[in-house]
C-alpha cells in the first residue's frame, strides 16, 4: 500500500477479518476457512457501518466470493486477474502469507500492475 506503519494503523485505514470469529487452525497448516455464519452475522453490520469505505481489499479467495458473489471468477488467481472490473469499490488481491510466494512468481503482472495502482490510489484518498 506505500503507507507507513502510523498510516496503516490510524483512523484512515480500516482492517478487518471477514468472520470475526477465529476458525482454528489446521494441522496441515494455516488457519482453517472463516465460518459462514460468522461472516453472515458480522460482515453486513460492519460494511453498513463504513459508509464512506471508498475502495474495499478483497484478500484471499474467501472475502473476493462473499462480496462479488457471481462475479467472482472461478479462482482467486482469475478474480485478482479480472481487478479492473471491480473497480472503484473493490480491489481482490491474493492472502498474504509465505503460501502466496510461489504465486507472485507466476503472477508477476500482480506486482506489475497491482501494486503501484494500489499505492497510487491509497496516496490519493490520504490525500483528499
Amino acid at each position: 500500500m506505500g503507507v507507513d506503519r502510523e498510516t496503516f494503523y490510524g483512523p484512515a485505514i480500516g482492517v478487518a477479518a471477514m468472520a470475526f470469529c477465529f476458525p482454528g487452525t489446521n494441522p496441515k497448516g494455516g488457519d482453517y476457512p472463516p465460518p459462514p455464519r460468522c461472516a453472515t452475522l458480522w460482515r453486513p453490520q460492519l460494511m453498513a457501518a463504513l459508509p464512506k469505505a471508498e475502495l474495499t481489499l478483497l484478500v484471499g479467495s474467501y472475502a473476493q466470493r462473499w462480496h462479488l458473489g457471481d462475479q467472482a471468477k472461478a479462482s482467486m488467481t482469475e478474480t485478482v486477474a479480472a481487478w479492473r472490473e471491480y473497480l472503484p469499490h473493490f480491489l481482490p488481491m491474493p492472502h498474504p502469507s509465505w503460501r502466496n510466494t510461489g504465486w507472485l512468481k507466476r503472477n508477476p503482472w500482480f506486482e506489475d500492475e497491482i501494486t503501484p495502482y494500489l499505492r497510487a490510489r491509497v496516496a490519493a484518498m490520504l490525500a483528499e
